[in-house]
């Protein structure tokens, strides 16, 4: 039932999604030049491997000497506007239609997070990511790993159809306010170290 709602959601989204992509893709081109996409391989369901795609938001400038500058640095200001809407996700539109995604779940983080999760924060890997979660309609940026990580077991426990339905509304309303887009200091998140515990998951609203 959730993949054909996912499905079904996605390619009646798509008379908006399409022309919005297309219109983001130009800008992307104008302004940051080519590649337009960015790919990179994150872990799916129970850990397989999958290659994300979103818009490209940072510049590829490098330093003195060619070293790479700080994600703060690369971020372009249509990259903020794109991250700040959400914009640079509408090509993972494309991932769930192939299977590698849902509309919600866990989000894909990176690779070499795999190894630092507890057993508990690993069971986040039991279902598809999603373009949007349950930890990002209770915080997003704004919250520690740790209560993103229980929030996502806690949406592994708990899903249901009705719940992704209430998640995507919130989604919207969370879009349209900017809400926690970032953690203070930081673009996004500071990168994942490790918590040495297990998640207690939790419930709201």
């Amino acid at each position: 039932m959730k993949r054909l709602f996912d499905i079904f959601a996605t390619l009646l989204g798509a008379p908006l999604v399409l022309p919005v992509g297309l219109l983001v893709g130009v800008l992307v081109r104008v302004k940051l030049g080519s590649p337009v996409f960015f790919t990179q391989e994150r872990p799916g369901r129970n850990g397989a491997l999958f290659r994300i795609v979103k818009f490209r938001t940072m510049t590829q400038v490098r330093g003195g000497k060619g070293m790479s500058l700080t994600d703060a640095d690369r971020l372009t200001r249509l990259g903020r506007v794109l991250r700040a809407t959400s914009l640079d996700e509408l090509p993972e539109f494309w991932n769930v239609l192939k299977g590698d995604m849902s509309l919600v779940g866990p989000r894909p983080l990176l690779m070499e997070y795999l190894p630092l999760y507890s057993p508990e924060q690993a069971r986040r890997h039991e279902v598809r990511p999603g373009i949007t979660g349950w930890a990002q309609v209770n915080g997003r940026n704004a919250i520690s790993w740790e209560e993103k990580f229980a929030f996502d077991v806690w949406y592994v426990d708990n899903q249901s159809l009705w719940l992704d339905i209430k998640i995507l509304a919130r989604t919207l309303a969370s879009v349209v306010t900017g809400h926690g887009i970032s953690a203070p200091g930081h673009v996004t998140m500071p990168p994942f170290a490790g918590s040495g515990g297990s998640s207690d998951p939790r419930k709201r609203g």
